[in-house]
């Protein structure tokens, strides 16, 4: 049986209201889960994360969070 290694995580919170962005913009922020201002989701610390996290860095904050 294979050992899982922890992986980090990344805390993101939706820091703007989407009104008046892009269609594309919107998408991404659904896609990461975020549908309300100020709303936080925690997800794994990928490539595919961190690329759509790039698209839209003016409208969310982020936080790594270390696992034990």
């Amino acid at each position: 049986m294979a050992v899982k290694i922890p992986q980090a995580e990344l805390k993101i919170t939706l820091v703007r209201s989407l009104i008046g962005y892009p269609e594309t913009q919107r998408r991404v922020a659904w896609g990461l889960g975020l549908r309300k201002p100020n709303a936080s989701v925690v997800r794994k610390d990928c490539p595919e994360i961190r690329g759509m996290v790039r698209k839209i860095p003016h409208l969310v904050k982020v936080e790594v969070l270390e696992n034990k």
